[in-house]
């Protein structure tokens, strides 16, 4: 179980597959456990990483509060897919050597393990029981958004690519399309529907523009009430 080396190529890979479906490492919040693996990564991932690089820019901006995520951060080798091998090192704990030191914290692992593991489980009732308890009609909008790219020799294939890997609860993309603006430039113009307590335009600004490789700006071209 595991990324592998977060810090190459090809950790950095099997951590935007494991994201590809996923907003978080665990769970339906942020916790200790994308702290963990976001100190082992060494920067942003390149851009054509893109759930991987999403993923970074958001945990980013919880930077002045990651020793208040929920949750016990654990060795990196206890997270990710379980079909990777741990190369960090955390999961060599059962060589010979190890009967001759002193582990102060060794009978806390367990219980920190119960302890995450509890957390998950109440986060997981209170989700749950959140979405029983809603009402039948939930205020949604539909929003037509401008996303528009630095040059005529932008990919507007990985551009769409990239803004369609922004996943959220309440958040649903529609239909696309490529929109002439001048000088060989095209912007893309893509529809979403989202729930409006759950899902704010400014958050969709902030990670829709974090593509900075490919996105120069956006606007909201169209917002209706349904």
């Amino acid at each position: 179980m595991g990324f592998g080396d977060l810090r190459s190529p090809s950790g950095l890979q099997v951590l935007n597959n494991y994201l590809a479906d996923k907003s978080y490492i665990e769970g339906y919040v942020p916790s200790q456990a994308d702290v963990a693996v976001f100190e082992a990564v060494s920067g942003p991932p390149p851009a054509d990483l893109c759930h991987a690089l999403r993923w970074y820019n958001h945990i980013k901006s919880y930077e002045k509060e990651k020793a208040s995520l929920p949750g016990v951060k654990k060795a990196l080798g206890k997270y990710g897919p379980a079909n990777v091998e741990d190369t960090t090192g955390s999961g060599a704990a059962d060589s010979k050597d190890d009967d001759d030191d002193i582990d102060l914290f060794g009978s806390d692992d367990e219980e920190e393990s119960e302890e995450a593991k509890r957390l998950r489980e109440e986060r997981l009732a209170q989700y749950e029981s959140k979405k029983a308890k809603k009402p039948a009609l939930v205020a949604k909008s539909s929003i037509l958004l401008d996303v528009k790219p630095w040059d005529d020799e932008t990919d507007m294939a990985k551009l769409e690519e990239c803004v369609r890997s922004i996943q959220a609860d309440g958040l649903v993309w529609g239909s696309s399309k490529l929109v002439p603006v001048g000088y060989g430039i095209k912007k893309l113009q893509i529809q979403c529907v989202v729930e409006d307590d759950k899902v704010g335009t400014d958050m969709l600004e902030e990670q829709i523009t974090a593509f900075e490789d490919y996105v120069q700006s956006m606007d909201m071209a169209a917002f209706n009430k349904i």
